[in-house]
């Protein structure tokens, strides 16, 4: 009897961790919800940017008030079987939010650095929150207290059959059951 305890408790602890983990693959700070391959393992890509740290502030440079182009990133933990990257960019605190500044998707899997500004060779951007294609960077209203913005990378087993200029709801569905792996970099910005 008590074997079969530890054995029951082992189990539980297990699947709690499990959903502990997909809670924080698929949890409501992400852009877009989407499934993993292994819910028991889900795997992170390491998202970083040389322009400003998780949670730390957005440039200028990066913003509607600047040069309003994208920030460079350089990605580690792509997993194996990877066949495209995907990137959003959502303000989580904009009225109604949250609010898509940038979709790309059909990036080549091997793709690890991506400089300021660059869109890859052979991606798709698709149409922001203010109807257009491409990036938008941060933009708040003045006078808000500075918001939340999450890019977020994807790893999908499969370039999204989308056009360019598609929604945000078109990318999601078009991610939902595809993707391996997801990571984000969080960003703040206010006048």
């Amino acid at each position: 009897m008590n074997k079969s305890v530890a054995i029951a408790a082992a189990l539980l602890t297990t699947v709690t961790g499990c959903a502990g983990g997909t809670a924080r693959t698929t949890g409501a700070a992400s852009p877009i919800t989407m499934t993993t391959t292994t819910p028991a393992a889900p795997h992170r890509i390491t998202v970083t940017s040389t322009a400003y740290p998780d949670g730390g502030t957005v440039p200028r440079r990066f913003t509607c008030d600047g040069e309003d182009v994208s920030p460079p990133l350089a990605l580690s933990g792509v997993p194996a079987g990877t066949d495209s990257l995907a990137v959003t960019v959502r303000d989580l605190d904009a009225p109604g939010a949250p609010f898509t500044h940038w979709l790309i998707w059909g990036i080549d899997a091997g793709t690890r650095r991506l400089s300021a500004g660059e869109r890859p060779r052979g991606a798709a951007e698709g149409r922001n929150g203010f109807g257009r294609t491409g990036y938008d960077g941060p933009c708040p209203p003045r006078g808000d207290r500075p918001h939340r913005y999450v890019l977020t990378v994807y790893a999908t087993d499969r370039r999204p059959p989308l056009s360019p200029g598609a929604s945000p709801d078109d990318l999601r569905r078009a991610l939902s059951g595809h993707t391996l792996a997801t990571g984000t970099l969080t960003g703040r910005y206010g006048h």
